[in-house]
């Protein structure tokens, strides 16, 4: 299994980052934008699209690092439009709702496209083994 997933983000490769890396239990994954597998903003008029695009990918990324979405615990959802914060809210909700992970959201002034309203984070410590010991 691989220790690292990438995505149809273009900046990726551009800039030397990755989707998301696990580290020993744990599994981050970065920024991610609504980006569509064309490489393409997806519903640039529609948070709520956007906000499900963006936890699709999250989780998907999660999954192929072999981690389990039920398991994050932190998420992290920056907004274009504080507006939008109850749209992305429900979003989250349907995603996370079980987990319900720590969360922040904020507004910040804009994201590298213009047509982005949202770009979220999340962080997921799956626990150790059962037969795991600490010495």
């Amino acid at each position: 299994m691989a220790d690292a997933v990438t995505s149809a983000s273009p900046f990726e490769v551009q800039f030397g980052f990755c989707r998301a890396r696990k580290v020993g239990s744990r599994i981050l994954v970065a920024g991610t934008a609504p980006i569509g597998a064309d490489g393409s903003t997806v519903a640039p008029a529609d948070a709520s699209a956007q906000a499900r695009r963006c936890f699709e990918i999250i989780v998907s990324a999660v999954t192929e690092l072999g981690g389990d979405a039920s398991k994050i615990v932190r998420t992290r959802m920056f907004l274009t439009d504080i507006n939008d914060w109850e749209a992305v809210g429900a979003v989250h909700g349907e995603f996370f709702g079980d987990a319900r992970p720590v969360a922040t959201m904020v507004a910040i002034d804009r994201l590298i496209d213009p047509s982005w309203r949202i770009e979220a984070e999340a962080d997921l410590a799956a626990e150790p083994p059962r037969d795991f010991a600490i010495l």
